[in-house]
């Protein structure tokens, strides 16, 4: 495999976005006939061969999750709570019936990959690298039917601090034609397929100046679920609600650390379905995801009526975003041993 891509060293991280930069090193491992893993390895980054009866092509079996390495102001490199993303990995290959690596399997695979690309992990300040662990059907079937064999993929890039270079709050609109998930689905986990159904609406919207698309719930059309990629939070006063993830909301890592942070900083949460009424009579709105961190919402717009949210320094937002990424970089100390370093 060639790689050709610019080298780090002639990275201008000034000048950093969300654009594709292919780096060094990938991570392949494939299962073996008993269900296990072994012999993973690292790779020069570079396409990959699969067959054309594979269940990932034929039948969309297949897996992602996100994660980032952050800079240290010290230099050093370090993950966000990696056992996290490999549990639901795990969740994810039961729902769609494929083999996953072990916890352990994922979380050393994840650090060589890390490891292997450290130079291009962007200065403290000013991005992150993003990981990309794939787990897909890779072997060949004929007719519908998991896959033989599965495929572990980790690849890497590097992306901005900002989402999608994003300089100012989101805008969402709440549109309720189309639910992004329904009971029973696999809106719970990370399935490949959760996102290609969205992009209509979405491109839609973004067509019309908004930023996103918020979703409603599958059976009612008036409680709100998720953004097309991200977890959303509502602040009334000391009290921050957020959907339960019942089947058809993810389950973010991002979402519950969130959730524990706030509960530390004396806030009240609270897990449960709420209303797109109660949520335009917030104080703030915000979302989270591993690509978006913690994004403040400036306003949701519902059947033409726009409502506005508080934003800026002395928000709610704020203090959970200095709080969680403080830790997520090592300006803050990490008291509950999420944080796992890069030798």
């Amino acid at each position: 495999m060639e790689n050709s891509q610019q080298p780090c060293n002639r990275m201008d991280w000034d000048k950093l976005a969300y654009n594709v930069i292919p780096t060094d090193y990938m991570y392949i491992m494939k299962s073996n006939e008993d269900g296990t893993f072994s012999n993973g390895a690292l790779v020069p980054f570079g396409t990959i061969q699969i067959e054309p009866h594979s269940s990932v092509l034929n039948y969309g079996q297949g897996l992602f999750e996100g994660m980032k390495a952050y800079r240290r102001p010290d230099g050093e490199v370090q993950l966000f709570r990696p056992e996290e993303n490999a549990l639901r990995m795990q969740r994810g290959a039961e729902r769609l019936l494929m083999v996953a690596p072990s916890v352990e399997q994922y979380t050393e695979a994840v650090k060589q990959v890390v490891a292997a690309n450290k130079s291009w992990v962007p200065p403290y300040g000013k991005g992150a690298l993003y990981i990309r662990p794939l787990l897909f059907g890779s072997g060949s079937v004929m007719g519908i039917a998991p896959a033989p064999e599965c495929s572990f993929l980790i690849y890497t890039n590097p992306i901005c601090n900002v989402y999608k270079g994003r300089t100012s709050p989101l805008n969402l609109l709440i549109d309720d034609r189309l639910p992004r998930a329904f009971p029973g689905g696999t809106g719970g986990v990370k399935n490949i397929g959760n996102y290609s159904p969205v992009f209509e609406v979405t491109k839609e919207a973004k067509a019309k100046g908004f930023s996103d698309v918020l979703f409603l719930d599958a059976m009612e059309r008036k409680y709100v679920e998720e953004v097309s990629s991200c977890n959303a939070f509502i602040v009334k006063g000391n009290v921050i609600t957020t959907s339960p993830t019942l089947g058809t909301i993810l389950p973010g890592i991002t979402r519950n650390s969130i959730m524990q942070l706030a509960s530390d900083l004396g806030f009240q949460v609270e897990e449960r379905k709420f209303s797109v009424d109660e949520l335009l009579e917030a104080d703030e709105v915000f979302c989270t995801g591993t690509a978006v961190g913690i994004s403040e919402v400036g306003s949701v717009t519902y059947k033409k009526n726009r409502v506005e949210f508080k934003t800026g320094r002395d928000t709610v937002t704020q203090k959970l975003y200095d709080f969680i990424t403080g830790i997520q970089t090592g300006v803050l100390e990490d008291q509950k041993g999420w944080v796992v370093k890069i030798d």
